[in-house]
């Protein structure tokens, strides 16, 4: 039986990552025949998550293969990232021959600041879709949103569909629906307020006080 040709998954990690928008798409990912994950840096070292545990990267910016599907996740280590012209160029340099270029959460924010999204339909987390337009994007209200060869999820578990979908696109939906069935992925939330559709107007407006407000505002000086 003939060998898959490798496929590179090139994950930009950085310090302050949600680790689920990493690892939710990268268990699904790694099931596309001749899958190969890289998680690059521009310098090897224990990578810090919002967790409180480490991720060791595979690889240098230098030292990275060419991207088949680039991704970039978010979390608040976002704002760092779209100041890092290091990190901002190799994604532009990767995303040049990728045949998928994606984020997930706010790492659509990063693909903003790379020049990757002007005139592009795109989603990020709901927090910070008002974002988007400052990188010449249109918001798209879905889970997932594709135009051309550009992905992009919304926050954090967003990141499972978008790897299914490319599952599909590449290897057909019955192996992706086969990825869905070993993950077990049927979710059965005990709370109906995963999205600020469905939640408690309460709820929504004290997240804004507490936690987005202050970080949106931020990043939007950081942009500018």
């Amino acid at each position: 039986m003939t060998e898959p040709k490798p496929f590179h998954i090139v994950f930009l990690i950085f310090d302050g990552i949600t680790q689920l928008d990493f690892t939710g798409p990268a268990q699904v990912l790694s099931r596309i025949p001749g899958a190969v994950v890289h998680t690059a840096v521009q310098e090897i070292k224990p990578i810090q998550t919002d967790c409180g545990f480490a991720i060791l990267p595979s690889t240098s910016f230098a030292d990275c293969p060419q991207a088949d599907l680039l991704c970039v996740p978010g979390g608040f280590g976002t704002k760092d990232v779209i100041q890092d012209e290091a990190a901002l160029q190799f994604l532009r340099d990767q995303a040049a021959a990728a045949t998928y270029i994606t984020s997930v959460c706010t790492g659509s924010l990063a693909l903003g600041a790379a020049g990757l999204l002007d005139g592009k339909r795109a989603t990020s987390h709901w927090a910070y879709t008002s974002l988007l337009k400052k990188f010449g994007a249109t918001y798209e209200k879905a889970r997932v949103v594709q135009d051309g060869n550009l992905i992009t999820a919304g926050g954090v578990t967003s990141g499972i569909d978008f790897a299914l979908t490319v599952v599909a696109d590449i290897a057909g939906q019955q192996l992706a629906e086969a990825v869905q069935l070993s993950l077990e992925y049927d979710p059965h939330p005990p709370f109906n307020s995963g999205h600020p559709d469905a939640a408690d107007p309460k709820l929504l407006a004290l997240l804004h006080e507490r936690i987005y407000d202050k970080t949106v505002q931020n990043l939007a000086e950081i942009i500018g």
